[in-house]
């Protein structure tokens, strides 16, 4: 035969593309030119048996490198990728069965091979490798024989049967369309059709030898079919599947049924909420955190794709924060051998430097790869809260929790994650109380790691004594914690090393260059250390000055801060808050009118947010000051003001910023240009470390390419200025000693009531591990460390905090225990000073508790530290005092203070009665917290007490702690019961201080007042509202909100969300958990009872 004659012309309809036609097939004709004149008449004879669904379309060339299965969307019974399937399991048959089929596919053959006499050869199966081939969708091709035995599944098969496959459709007329019932193959693509044909098992001297052995005989066995065979098992073809099918087969649901059912009620289903892509990448996100988890348990060098981290990580860094690249020192660092061996870790940068960025990828490390939870420890509420926002989203995608500490949130002890792990974010104090609360329940070992910024505060005072004793503890208590601290002002560090067993990692590298310089009258010098006085000669200024701006600005601020604003960004530290609002007031009177116009709308819509957090009310001075770009900032200011005015300077609205040294330790916000207004902070002359974390504000890493810091200084503080630039950092001493309420005495209250250390020696132990033990030789003169313990402890004894238990053969095995009222003082975290006032006044006011108002309650949790620094407005305060009720004032009478005495102290009288002067001052803030509780506006308080808004809100915070802290102290006392559930309810209302419906939207962090009022109004009612919100939606309909903002906001809530639900899941399990306890559990008449 011909070689044209041994080869397949077949028709291939070619499907559209187009959705609304899914189950159209168009059949394109042949042209009359390409095909002989029998094929014409037998496809006109094959015509009438075609199923036509659609009109016949020209055929059209597909050249799309894309996968041959997304080119097709019909899922219908013609479906190509059934069709396929339906096939392959076909020819999946036993080999048996097939030989079955030998007889009668040979005689049918015999019957039909002369009237037709078309060879046809074995059709092969394409692989996996072919399907992604361009889809060619011409018609009548002619396809010359070219076996590939490795890629044919069939190549083995006997040409009777598949004669057969091809001899059972329609005359075996393969250019007529056969009908889809009867051909799996109707609907595949030509390209496919063309590797079907390509894979023929013989050339087409074979074809005419295959045809003269179906014309000449009447059987052949499976012995006869080609030498060459795979060894896998051969298939069947679905040409012949309907007289052979099996029993099974027939009982079994096909695969096109099954695609079809599947595949429709998939498109009719709702679409899931997580996306088959967040699927594959929680899973990718998996194994990566058990790859890496690997990677930190063995001694390979393969750290993972991100220092041990999933690559989410690196991606979320870019997303969230647009960090790209580490520095090299965050590279060298994070590399070093003690990190990588968990051992502790102090290391000092200038501040911007990027200190925090490695903190968080070795927190990162400690939660996902170490399943271990972290606790950090940061300075100021403000700045825990800061950290909460901006970790809430890496939270909720990398699967941890984050809770905050600070103030009067917290829960002791901390809730226990079945699986999740959590990052505890904290105060100072809270974070104290934390660490008791896992020593006491035995969990301190699942703290894997401990971060400390601004580790030079165990050098400042009782807040310093609070940290030391932390990180002691931690120390002490638990082998496997790591610590890390980061400062940047560090002196002394070989004290510091000595006691955290830490080593040292240093580096000077800044991202923007800093440039400092002094001011001396119109002189402008450069510090230079290599200069014999310290400083060269830079310039002088060139600024006109009249005789009035002189005499209002003889530091020539004017000049100094319009050289870079408005266009860059500029920091003015002054020495006191009135000389910080004074200075934004005198700058804005003498700077040009066109200041005005920079960017005057947004400008406007600042102080339209300030009056709606101020309940109507701007505070005059930055009503005038924040039209030319400039505002003061300090804590007379309310933490929703401060909030506006930072996110205002962040995003250039407002240029410069007159501030007080607290911005230096505070939120993070650099300038072009830093200016300190004089060499002092309140009377005091400035320190070094001051001074260090002032001009370090300047320079904005990726917008600045330098930094200026400028210090204004007279001529008689010139030599003291110089020692101050070229001198050392002052070193840092331990104060526990010096504070002895809050220090060494709060200390071995908490240490034998945790059960730390009990007896005399293992007390003197622990102290010569603490940071005072280090450096007892330079601060202990006139007694030694050991006086100084039993001294102590003694003290403790004869105030009835401790009690000496027994007492052994030496004094060093002398054991003591806490008291009742020991361990209610180190439990709620007592000033020891005032424990015993606290129960004498908890005491006494069991005798006649006044309920009928908040007032009794508000007078017993009003801080006692704040009590010493007020002194009283005699006018407000009798003015407030005549306007009691009855009630109210029987709370007076019962405390012994009277009107008549207020009356007289207003009036000037003499006074002979003696009354105590600390109860007078408490009932005082009382009257303003119980104020501030009745109205919840710190306006008119303010106004009302003549005290600042700023001021007032931090007696509000100091005393929802203080509340907290009373609440803790009365559940360890049995005679405080009654004080329980009392004092649950006046810490959130003093926490919150805003009407009942905002409360739930205050609980999540870095949504405050006035914040809340506005998504309240906008439908945003519970946080389930604002964890299911749309970022972009709220800062369409929340003014003033920023997109970062409202993402943080929409994080923090969910991630609140998931605290609840695991608490919920928690308390659910533990619930229905079997008792280990259970009598009978496991006994021998279990099965009996």
């Amino acid at each position: 035969m011909e070689d044209g004659g041994s080869r397949i012309r077949r028709r291939v309809s070619v499907r559209k593309r187009n959705r609304g036609s899914l189950e159209s097939l168009s059949v394109a004709p042949a042209s009359a030119e390409s095909q002989p004149a029998e094929d014409l008449e037998d496809e006109a004879a094959a015509g009438s048996r075609r199923r036509k669904t659609g009109s016949p379309e020209p055929t059209q060339e597909n050249d799309s490198e894309e996968d041959m299965f997304s080119g097709y969307d019909s899922f219908t019974e013609n479906s190509f990728l059934a069709q396929v399937d339906d096939l392959e399991q076909k020819y999946m048959q036993s080999f048996e069965h097939r030989e079955l089929v030998t007889d009668s596919a040979t005689k049918g053959l015999c019957s039909e091979s002369t009237k037709n006499k078309v060879s046809v050869t074995t059709v092969s199966c394409f692989t996996d490798s072919e399907t992604n081939k361009p889809v060619n969708s011409q018609s009548g091709l002619d396809v010359p024989a070219g076996p590939e035995p490795d890629n044919d599944l069939l190549f083995d098969v006997p040409s009777s049967q598949m004669l057969h496959s091809e001899s059972s459709q329609s005359g075996l007329d393969v250019t007529a369309g056969p009908e889809p019932d009867n051909d799996l193959l109707f609907d595949v693509p030509s390209s496919q059709m063309l590797h079907f044909e390509s894979m023929q098992s013989s050339s087409s001297d074979l074809g005419d030898q295959s045809t003269k052995e179906r014309d000449g005989n009447s059987h052949q066995s499976p012995n006869e079919e080609p030498a060459c065979s795979c060894k896998e098992q051969p298939q069947q073809s679905d040409g012949f599947s309907k007289v052979t099918a099996s029993p099974e087969i027939n009982r079994r649901k096909s695969i096109t049924d099954r695609l079809k059912s599947a595949m429709t009620g998939n498109a009719t289903a709702q679409t899931p909420v997580f996306s088959r892509s967040k699927q594959l990448k929680e899973i990718l996100l998996s194994e990566e955190i058990s790859v890496a988890k690997e990677a930190m348990e063995s001694p390979s060098d393969d750290r993972g794709p991100f220092y041990s981290l999933p690559s989410k990580v690196r991606d979320l860094y870019v997303q969230l924060k647009g960090i790209k690249k580490l520095y090299d020192w965050q590279h060298t660092c994070l590399t070093l051998s003690s990190v990588q061996k968990r051992r502790n870790l102090i290391y000092s940068l200038p501040t911007s430097g990027g200190k925090t960025l490695v903190a968080e990828i070795l927190m990162l490390q400690e939660l996902l790869c170490r399943q271990k939870d972290v606790l950090m420890i940061l300075p100021y509420v403000a700045i825990v809260q800061e950290k909460i926002s901006s970790l809430s989203s890496f939270g909720i995608e990398l699967g941890f929790f984050v809770e905050e500490y600070a103030g009067s949130k917290g829960r002791f002890p901390p809730t226990k994650r079945r699986e999740k792990k959590s990052l505890y974010i904290a105060t100072i104090e809270k974070g104290h109380s934390l660490v008791n609360a896992l020593i006491e329940t035995g969990r301190i070992s699942t703290l894997g790691l401990v971060v400390v910024d601004e580790l030079h505060m165990i050098g400042e005072g009782s807040r310093g004594a609070i940290l030391e004793m932390t990180l002691a503890k931690v120390l002490y208590t638990s082998k496997t914690t790591q610590i890390i601290g980061m400062s940047a002002t560090l002196n002394n560090v070989e004290d510091l090393q000595e006691f955290l067993k830490a080593e040292y990692y240093t580096s000077q590298f800044r991202p923007v260059e800093l440039k400092e310089y002094l001011k001396v009258n119109d002189t402008i010098y450069e510090v230079d250390s290599r200069a014999a006085n310290g400083m060269t000669f830079s310039r002088l200024l060139n600024y006109k000055y009249s005789d009035a701006l002189r005499k209002m600005d003889p530091d020539h601020l004017v000049a100094l801060v319009t050289e870079v604003i408005p266009n860059y960004s500029c920091l003015v530290f002054c020495p006191s808050k009135k000389n910080c609002e004074n200075v934004a007031e005198m700058l804005c009177k003498f700077l040009s009118k066109d200041y005005l116009n920079h960017r005057d709308e947004e400008k406007s819509e600042v102080i339209k947010n300030l009056r709606n957090v101020g309940n109507g009310k701007v505070c005059p001075v930055l009503k005038r000051t924040i039209p030319f770009g400039v505002a003061y900032h300090h804590s007379g200011l309310t933490t929703d003001e401060r909030r506006l005015l930072e996110e205002a300077y962040s995003t250039g609205v407002l240029c410069l910023f007159t501030c007080t040294s607290t911005l230096a330790a505070g939120v993070n916000l650099p300038a072009r240009r830093v200016i300190l207004r004089a060499p002092y902070v309140a009377r005091e002359f400035l320190r070094r470390n001051q001074y260090k974390q002032m001009i370090g504000r300047a320079g904005r890493a990726g917008i600045d390419t330098v930094g200026e810091s400028i210090l204004v200084l007279q001529e008689k503080d010139k030599q003291q200025v110089l020692e101050l630039i070229n001198g050392p950092l002052e070193n840092c001493y331990s104060h526990l000693i010096e504070e002895f309420s809050k220090g060494i005495q709060s200390l071995f209250l908490s240490l034998i009531g945790l059960k730390i250390a009990t007896s005399l020696g293992d007390i003197y132990q622990f102290m010569n591990g603490t940071f005072f033990g280090v450096q007892q030789k330079i601060l202990l003169k006139e007694k030694s460390l050991w006086e100084i313990t039993v001294d102590s402890l003694s003290y403790l004894t004869e105030k009835g905090l401790l009690q000496k238990e027994s007492r052994g053969d030496t004094e060093l095995e002398s054991h003591f225990r806490v008291t009742k009222l020991g361990q209610a003082s180190f439990k709620g975290a007592i000033d020891l000073a005032y424990c015993d006032t606290l129960y004498r006044d908890l005491k006494k006011g069991l005798e006649g508790l006044v309920l009928e108002s908040l007032l009794h309650l508000v007078y017993l949790t009003t801080p006692y530290d704040l009590v010493a620094q007020t002194e009283p407005d005699w006018m407000v305060y009798f003015r407030q005092f005549s306007q009691l009720s009855p009630a109210e004032q029987n709370v007076a009478a019962l405390l012994g203070v009277s009107e008549s005495f207020i009356g007289k102290k207003a009036s000037g009288q003499a006074i002979r009665k003696k009354v105590d002067k600390n109860i007078v001052n408490r009932l005082y803030l009382s009257f303003v917290l119980y104020s501030l509780l009745k109205e919840t506006n710190i306006w008119s308080v303010s106004e009302k007490f003549n005290m600042p808004r700023g001021y007032i809100q931090n007696l509000l915070t100091g005393a929802a702690s203080f509340s907290s802290c009373v609440l803790h102290f009365c559940e360890e006392l049995e005679e405080f019961w009654v004080y329980k559930a009392l004092l649950v309810e006046l810490t959130k209302k003093l926490t919150y201080c805003v009407k009942a419906e905002l409360i739930p939207l205050m609980e999540v962090t870095g949504v405050l007042e006035g914040r809340a009022k506005q998504l309240y109004s906008a439908g945003y009612k519970s946080v389930m509202h604002l964890a299911n919100a749309n970022p972009e939606v709220l800062v369409r309909t929340i003014g003033h909100l920023s997109r970062r903002q409202a993402k943080q906001i929409v994080s923090s809530a969910k991630m609140l969300l998931h605290e609840k639900a695991e608490a919920l899941q928690e308390e659910v399990e533990e619930l229905l958990r079997l008792p280990p306890d259970l009598p009978g559990l496991g006994g021998p008449n279990t099965e009996e009872a």
